[in-house]
């Protein structure tokens, strides 16, 4: 595996935390998957009000089939070895009825609970990769999506497999990518400050 060049004081998770296509096709056990959205549940939130949801299909359950007809077919050809797919969902309104008032960091909250759904699968073996290459529309309707959601991405889990499994185009780019430095994406004061 390509190594990332980080601060030596980055907690290791973190680096070892990547998006890989190549997973083993086992279907992750319940239990395993309950404690990865448990830490996704666990996630900052504004106003402690939690706008998360996650709905998964494993592989090889009612869902299955469903799920994976919900991605694009790019990532559907890779993601049919994962061993559950998750789609992600924002509530844009904090409140109900007349108290409803809409969430300014709906989708922030939602993307903190991801980050923490993929540091736990990777911490307990697992690989979670995240994707926006899905049907939106069509995720809404057949899941049966209410107004006041944002359908927000979708995660592949499961445990990495050997590059065989994937098309030779793939094989290449099943490593961990780099970052910008940090002098490009933070500078004091500002906009104008950064390069």
């Amino acid at each position: 595996m390509e190594s990332r060049t980080t601060n030596p004081r980055l907690v290791p998770l973190l680096i070892d935390r990547w998006s890989p296509r190549a997973f083993d096709g086992s279907a992750l056990p319940q239990e395993d998957l309950e404690v990865i959205l448990e830490a996704a549940g666990l996630a900052p939130s504004a106003f402690n009000y939690q706008p998360w949801r996650f709905l998964y299909a494993v592989n090889g359950d009612a869902h299955w089939d469903l799920f994976l007809s919900l991605l694009i077919p790019f990532n559907a050809s890779w993601a049919k070895q994962a061993g559950a797919l998750v789609f992600i969902l924002s509530e844009t309104h904090m409140g109900s009825g007349d108290e409803a008032r809409p969430s300014h960091s709906h989708s922030f909250d939602a993307g903190a609970a991801w980050a923490q759904l993929a540091l736990q699968a990777t911490a307990m073996g697992y690989h979670a990769h995240g994707m926006t290459g899905i049907d939106f529309d069509r995720i809404r309707s057949e899941l049966g999506i209410p107004e006041s959601f944002r359908v927000e991405a979708a995660a592949a889990i499961g445990r990495k497999a050997s590059l065989d499994v994937l098309p030779e185009g793939l094989r290449a780019k099943e490593a961990p990518s780099g970052r910008k430095a940090v002098g490009t994406i933070a500078a004091p004061g500002a906009f104008d400050a950064l390069p």
